[in-house]
C-alpha cells in the first residue's frame, strides 16, 4: 500500500490531536477515528497506552503501581496519574502482566480490605487472579493504609472499573535471566 505525503501528514496530525483518545481505544466502537492496529506494537495489548508503557518501563524492582477503580481519588494521593477510562481493571492487568514481572521476594499483589461492617465480592479477587495468572498470597490492607501506599506508588492508573473494592496494587520484580 502506497501512502502519499499528504495522507501521512493528515494521519499524523489526526493521531496527535486524538492522542488522549488513543489510551482508551480498545475497539473501533470506542474510538472510530483510530484505524484498527494503528500505533500498536507486536505483543503489546491495545489497552496499554503509550504513557502506561513508558511508566511500566521506568519502574524499577520493588516499585508499585496502583490499578484503581473509577471512583478512586487518584490525584489526591499521587501526582503520576494515568487515565484508562472505560477499561476494566482485569483487562488492564491482562495487558500488563505479559510485560511486567511480579516481585518474587515480597507479596506482589495488594488489595484493599473491606471497611468493617462491609463485605467483599469474591468475584473481584477471582477475576484479578485470573487476569494475572496468579495463585499466590494477596495482601489485604485497610482502606487508609491502602491510600498511604498509593501515595508512595510509582503511579496510579485510573481504570473504568466499577466493582466495589476494585483497587489493586502490583509490585514489580526482576526479570529472571
Amino acid at each position: 500500500m502506497q501512502i502519499t505525503r499528504r495522507d501521512f501528514i493528515v494521519s499524523s496530525v489526526a493521531a496527535t490531536a486524538m492522542s488522549p483518545l488513543r489510551s482508551i481505544a480498545v475497539s473501533d466502537e470506542v474510538n472510530p477515528f483510530i484505524k484498527k492496529g494503528a500505533g500498536m506494537l507486536k505483543g503489546i495489548s491495545p489497552v496499554i497506552s503509550p504513557n502506561l508503557l513508558k511508566t511500566l518501563a521506568e519502574m524499577g524492582h520493588g516499585d508499585e503501581i496502583v490499578i484503581s477503580d473509577a471512583h478512586f481519588p487518584a490525584h489526591t494521593f499521587n501526582s503520576n496519574v494515568i487515565r484508562a477510562d472505560g477499561i476494566n481493571a482485569d483487562k488492564l492487568l491482562e495487558g500488563i502482566i505479559p510485560i511486567f514481572e511480579l516481585d518474587a521476594y515480597a507479596t506482589p499483589v495488594i488489595m484493599m480490605a473491606a471497611v468493617p461492617g462491609d463485605t467483599l465480592d469474591p468475584s473481584v479477587e477471582a477475576k484479578y487472579r485470573k487476569a494475572l495468572g496468579y495463585k499466590g498470597e494477596i495482601e489485604r490492607v485497610e482502606r487508609f493504609a491502602f491510600y498511604e501506599r498509593a501515595k508512595k506508588a510509582y503511579a496510579v492508573v485510573v481504570s473504568g472499573e466499577t466493582a466495589k473494592y476494585g483497587n489493586i496494587i502490583i509490585k514489580k520484580g526482576v526479570i529472571p535471566v
